[in-house]
């Protein structure tokens, strides 16, 4: 699969996983980002391209220690900073009408600088993270920014017509990603199982509609394919482009570029536009666990010394109190907690060839490989299916060859 990008980055980063799945990361730059390609209407934001390993130069005797740490980067690293070096967009290289369009989104948000503090701090618990999973996948880091626009960061947020959630999916959308939706579990209100799914969502459909081109598939974020493919074709037989500027879209996909591009230029440069941002650590704020077994929040908070409420916050998508293997929810907890006390009751002390899962109304094999970060066929080998209809209620998977 081949990306193309509008910049080039080298970035030096180290990460660790820790034995309950800590998602924590510790990035050192020390190199200058690349300069940008030009952009235009005949460029729009695309995926990154593949890059390919560069010939190490000669060396000839080192360099002293000390030359070599004063040659790096001495800032402090934090998320903005981070998510900073990822951002791709240059509003500067708009086309005049698109331009003017941002400019608009930029005069309002400007308006109430204090509106965008607020939602910056409810993004607090959430940005490393996501910025994290964005940078992994070589998308624009506008794209972790993307919350901010859907949800105001509000991983509880819930719609009028039904979208829930960080990234506000709809119902049928999250079933088709595979996000599990019961009495006790809704994956659309699981931050990290929804920023997954949305970020592969935008990914495929640059990739099967729009040879790469994100701008088109966050519009079809937005509207749907369906909608956007018919625009596109409008605006060709009429002789404009094809991008996502030409367009005549529904009003509120008309706004949201703008929108994003104007969230993006007030985040890369708050001093310009007089908005205070809330210190957040470029490490996560928080871990993943599977557990081998249902507890309740309140027994996890007990045992954890981890508040109750701060427990609820991370963990929206729990309906009932219960975290339940069985019912696709994940734990969420403090990067803080205690890990000897985490890896007591997670997956992580259960070898890989005693995991199973326990087939629930509703459940397929696509769904259950998605949660597992397994293939369907992998699940067809490894539990001799004949056929994938076959599966019942109560059933009991293994989830390896072993």
């Amino acid at each position: 699969m081949t990306y193309h990008t509008l910049r080039q980055r080298f970035v030096l980063s180290a990460g660790s996983t820790l034995v309950v799945s800590l998602l924590m990361a510790a990035t050192v730059d020390n190199a200058s980002a690349m300069p940008r390609a030009p952009e235009g209407n005949a460029t729009p934001p695309q995926l990154p391209a593949e890059s390919s390993s560069a010939a190490a130069p000669a060396v000839s005797d080192p360099a002293p220690l000390g030359l070599f740490w004063e040659a790096l980067d001495a800032r402090p690293q934090d998320a903005w900073t981070r998510l900073r070096q990822n951002l791709a967009w240059d509003i500067d290289r708009l086309p005049p009408g698109a331009r003017a369009r941002v400019d608009k989104w930029i005069a309002r948000y400007r308006q109430s600088p204090e509106n965008i503090a607020s939602i910056t701090r409810e993004a607090k618990p959430w940005l490393a993270w996501i910025t994290q999973q964005v940078e992994e996948r070589g998308l624009p880091g506008e794209i972790a920014l993307l919350p901010f626009v859907e949800s105001s960061f509000d991983p509880a947020a819930r719609s009028y017509r039904g979208a829930a959630g960080l990234w506000q999916f709809m119902p049928r959308t999250g079933d088709a990603l595979g996000l599990l939706r019961n009495g006790r579990y809704d994956g659309r209100l699981d931050v990290a199982a929804s920023t997954r799914a949305a970020l592969g969502y935008i990914e495929s459909q640059a990739q099967r509609w729009y040879g790469g081109d994100i701008a088109l598939s966050l519009a079809a974020y937005n509207a749907g394919a369906g909608t956007v493919n018919k625009a596109r074709r409008r605006a060709q037989r009429q002789g404009r482009g094809g991008d996502y500027w030409s367009l005549d879209l529904p009003g509120e996909t008309m706004q949201y570029l703008p929108k994003l591009y104007a969230i993006a230029e007030i985040i890369g440069h708050p001093d310009r536009y007089g908005v205070n941002l809330p210190d957040i650590n470029a490490a996560p704020a928080f871990a993943t666990v599977e557990l081998n077994r249902s507890m309740s929040l309140a027994n996890l908070s007990r045992r954890l010394d981890v508040s109750a409420s701060r427990l609820a916050r991370l963990n929206p998508g729990v309906l009932r109190g219960t975290v339940d293997p069985t019912h696709g929810a994940t734990l969420l907890v403090p990067s803080d907690a205690d890990r000897q006390t985490l890896a007591a009751f997670s997956n992580a002390g259960t070898s890989s060839e005693q995991a199973t899962h326990r087939v629930e109304s509703g459940d397929s094999l696509t769904t259950i490989a998605m949660r597992y970060d397994v293939s369907p066929n992998e699940l067809v080998r490894w539990n001799a299916i004949e056929r994938s209809g076959t599966l019942r209620p109560g059933q009991l998977l293994t989830l390896s060859d072993g």
